[in-house]
């Protein structure tokens, strides 16, 4: 018998597995759905809802196509092969495991990494909240994730990658998933220009109930994010939920101290958002640190979220909506980069140097931000990217979808 054989599969990891599976999905639909829903004026809350529906649709399809196989399968530094196109030899008897996961069926990984597919690109839409077309948001959608995901997710995560030959250490997203999205957030921000009326007239949240609803699932989906990315039912895929939970709640705390010490209040949708930016920047260290490292972590992933929100748009006249790249892309910056400074040799091997995930997310950063922003000028040339002025007045609800939230 040949040393090199797989590991046979295993009921509880692909149990743990299938869970995991169903609570990133629940991250989307209806966890972010209902972050960003309620964060928005009441005339454009189910906007949002529609466009992430049918962009889960794109990345289903094209994620089954192709997607898959330009991520996951082996090519060369930069993009993975076409054996696997429309997931074949996942289903059935005779279907294996990916070498990534090899206690699982293969069948398993795919609907996994879907997951995270479909989660990234529903971070991006929080930016561009409010005046982006649907028809717009679909095509993007279709281009992303074969342009700019795929290919990063092949950087990262296959053996073959050129960050992972470099050792860049991300254990469930960080870089992947938080630092794309928020690159990508703000390069439509930029490329869809502002919603009329943004710095001269209020843009309040209609509901904070909604929101924090949003929150918890988004919360209780994160231990399936980062403790499913162990892919087995083991002491890593305990450590990191555990893990996870600490930067959490530290990231909740530090945010409401950071708003006592400015405003001599702490608000809901303040220690809700510092909880978000805490599991941001946990994710790409969740596998490799202890609980020390998960809550200072989470603590300065907090603290460099908070200033962003707080300033980036006055300091820049970006009108990223929902703040897309102030959190997702600020926090995952900040938890790549401290992942090798915390990370433990006794919960994992330690393969990057600060420099060597700085330089990863760097590059990650400038290619997700270029490349959406090239993606979205091909559409605005194709369909056109926003609404028009009176149909932004009315509110997307009516004008695009013939609805409303009332």
């Amino acid at each position: 018998m040949s040393t090199n054989a797989m590991p046979a599969i295993q009921g509880a990891d692909t149990a743990w597995m299938l869970v995991s599976t169903v609570l990133v999905f629940l991250m989307t639909m209806p966890g972010i759905m209902l972050f960003y829903s309620g964060m928005l004026r009441k005339r454009n809350a189910l906007s949002i809802m529609a466009q992430t529906i049918a962009a889960i649709g794109v990345v289903t399809f094209l994620w089954a196509a192709v997607g898959y196989s330009l991520a996951f399968t082996a090519g060369n530094g930069w993009i993975g092969g076409l054996s696997k196109l429309w997931a074949e030899g996942l289903v059935g008897p005779l279907a294996g495991a990916h070498p990534l996961a090899p206690t699982v069926p293969e069948s398993v990984f795919f609907l996994f990494q879907m997951a995270f597919a479909i989660i990234a690109f529903a971070i991006v839409l929080g930016a561009t909240a409010e005046r982006m077309r649907i028809g717009a948001t679909m095509l993007f959608a279709a281009l992303w994730l074969l342009a700019v995901y795929a290919p990063i997710a092949h950087w990262v995560w296959h053996p073959t990658g050129w960050l992972a030959s470099m050792g860049h250490m991300d254990f469930a997203g960080g870089t992947v998933v938080h630092v794309v999205a928020g690159a990508s957030g703000l390069a439509a921000a930029l490329a869809c220009g502002a919603r009329r009326g943004f710095g001269k007239e209020p843009m309040v949240p209609h509901s904070l109930t909604l929101t924090v609803m949003g929150a918890g699932l988004m919360w209780a989906g994160w231990f399936g994010f980062n403790a499913g990315s162990a892919f087995e039912a083991g002491t890593r895929a305990s450590g990191a939920l555990l893990v996870t939970q600490v930067a959490a709640g530290g990231g909740a705390l530090t945010w409401g101290m950071a708003e006592i010490l400015r405003r001599q209040q702490m608000s809901v949708l303040g220690m809700a958002t510092g909880a978000i930016a805490g599991l941001i920047a946990i994710t790409p260290a969740s596998g490799f640190v202890g609980v020390f490292g998960g809550l200072c972590i989470g603590a300065a992933g907090a603290v460099g979220c908070f200033f962003a929100v707080s300033h980036f748009k006055r300091l820049t006249g970006v009108d990223d909506s929902l703040d897309v790249f102030a959190l997702h892309g600020v926090g995952g910056l900040v938890g790549t980069v401290l992942t090798p400074v915390f990370a433990l040799p006794g919960i994992a091997p330690v393969t990057a140097t600060v420099w060597v995930n700085l330089t990863g997310a760097v590059a990650v950063m400038v290619y997700a931000g270029l490349m959406s922003f090239l993606l979205l000028k091909l559409v605005q040339l194709l369909i056109g990217l926003r609404v028009t002025a009176k149909q932004e007045a009315v509110g997307l609800d009516l004008a695009q979808h013939g609805e409303s939230a009332t």
